[in-house]
């Protein structure tokens, strides 16, 4: 009786555990995408974000979603007041009023705001070309953020 126990919780723990996304940056995503032409969703988030926490935490970590981002994106980690230079279509977009030392919210990126970003989180879903086909605003878990993302075409 232990031995179907201990069995019954590891088949348990192994069809809920969390999985990880294969995120990336987004200069390594549009140099994937020239090879090998892929959609990417892309995650812009704060650090201050309630909503970008709990994405990472229940929707992103569900295995579903990871299964299904890992198989049909390049997935893009984005900081929208980080300060990574970002190639974007021939430009060059950076933070010049990013400060290490600020705690809490920091100045907007320059991509953040070419991206026209409303709020955070906000998920972006760029076609095979890196041109934007769709916007997603808000905190959504796995199956409702699944739903969005295979309406996309």
């Amino acid at each position: 009786m232990k031995k179907i126990f201990l069995l019954i919780t590891f088949i348990t723990v192994s069809f809920t555990q969390a999985q990880e996304i294969k995120w990336m940056s987004f200069d390594d995503a549009m140099a994937l995408q020239k090879k090998n032409p892929k959609p990417i969703f892309m995650d812009v988030y704060t650090d201050w974000c309630g909503p970008c926490k709990m994405l990472d935490k229940n929707t992103f970590q569900t295995k579903a979603f990871a299964d299904y981002i890992n198989a049909n994106y390049y997935a893009v980690k984005f900081n929208g007041e980080g300060n990574t230079t970002v190639n974007y279509k021939g430009k060059k977009y950076s933070n010049p009023g990013y400060d290490a030392n600020r705690k809490g919210r920091n100045s907007m990126h320059e991509f953040t705001e070419f991206l026209k970003v409303e709020g955070y989180p906000s998920m972006y879903v760029m076609d095979k070309k890196g041109d934007v086909a769709k916007v997603i605003v808000g905190y959504y878990q796995a199956d409702q953020l699944l739903a969005e993302l295979k309406e996309v075409k």
